[in-house]
């Protein structure tokens, strides 16, 4: 995106917000769901172990657990966001877990929970790009005809030998399969990467951006890679840390400025960090929320 580097008020990328701002005409807030999913790299479909990186607590906020309803999920993070703007809409984000694992009546149950409540506007679904049938996404595309839908897909990496070793259980192949499948239904859908796995090295990570670029995406998401304890990823790093870059605030600025130059400008960027719980957090802490790393990166890219 062409910018004037005097102009304080220009932005370098387009935003998660500014897509919500072009598609509704109120201000809108997620508010994070657990619906008792599971995966299938955790029930022995294609593995027990998960994902060597994942700790479920991790980015689950505190209303979002389990056993409680959808419904009672909802009010809870309804009654903490309102305070402040009582007349915002809300996207139920189902996040955790992999959120379309199930069959599809028992998902669908779930997600019309969500969007009978006279205050939810849409749904967006986090998952794998292995756990989408025809069927749900034919069901989908009904959603997505009134009210607003996004599936998040979940595909770490674009190296297929990346994939292997976090034994995520799922090729790039199948993800850019499943993403071509999505988009000829009309629904939006975006991915999720890490940056930083091991061995992956800047170059490679460069090249994400390249190849996710030719396929029909509305949102990328992105985080630095984080070690979370009672994890595998972090005895691997105890044990091999020659195999990990864990970026600096300043490392991970430089490459957030690079990706987007390799980005299709089109994209619109839900987030660039996470910050995991301190308490589950390993390395590298940063103490950073996702908007004041958004202003330091805006600050570098005006140099």
């Amino acid at each position: 995106m062409k910018v004037s580097a005097d102009d304080s008020n220009t932005k370098f990328y387009k935003d998660f917000s500014d897509l919500l701002r072009t598609l509704l005409p109120f201000k809108v807030q997620k508010i994070s769901i657990n619906a008792g999913f599971t995966c299938p790299n955790r029930d022995g479909t294609k593995g027990r172990d998960g994902c060597t990186y994942c700790n479920n607590q991790a980015f689950s906020p505190q209303y979002a657990t389990s056993y409680k309803s959808i419904t009672q999920q909802l009010e809870e993070g309804i009654r903490f966001f309102s305070r402040k703007y009582p007349k915002m809409k809300y996207i139920a984000y189902f996040q955790s877990y992999t959120s379309t694992y199930d069959s599809v009546e028992k998902v669908l149950e779930k997600y019309c929970e969500a969007l009978n409540h006279s205050d939810v506007v849409g749904l967006i679904i986090a998952t794998r790009p292995d756990c989408m049938p025809d069927e749900l996404l034919d069901e989908l595309e009904k959603i997505s005809k009134n009210h607003f839908l996004l599936i998040e897909y979940g595909i770490e990496s674009t190296n297929n030998e990346t994939l292997k070793q976090i034994n995520r259980g799922h090729t790039y192949e199948e993800a850019v399969e499943t993403i071509r499948r999505t988009h000829a239904r009309a629904i939006r859908c975006g991915v999720h990467l890490i940056l930083g796995l091991p061995g992956e090295s800047r170059e490679t990570i460069l090249s994400h951006a390249d190849r996710i670029s030719q396929l029909p995406l509305t949102t990328v998401k992105l985080h630095q890679l984080q070690l979370i304890k009672h994890t595998k990823m972090v005895q691997q790093y105890i044990d091999h840390p020659e195999l990990f870059h864990l970026y600096s605030v300043d490392e991970y600025i430089d490459l957030c400025t690079d990706f987007l130059q390799h980005l299709n400008p089109d994209f619109f960027i839900d987030r660039f960090i996470s910050q995991s719980p301190k308490k589950l957090l390993f390395v590298p802490c940063w103490e950073l929320k996702n908007y004041e790393f958004a202003a330091k990166l805006h600050k570098r890219m005006k140099m």
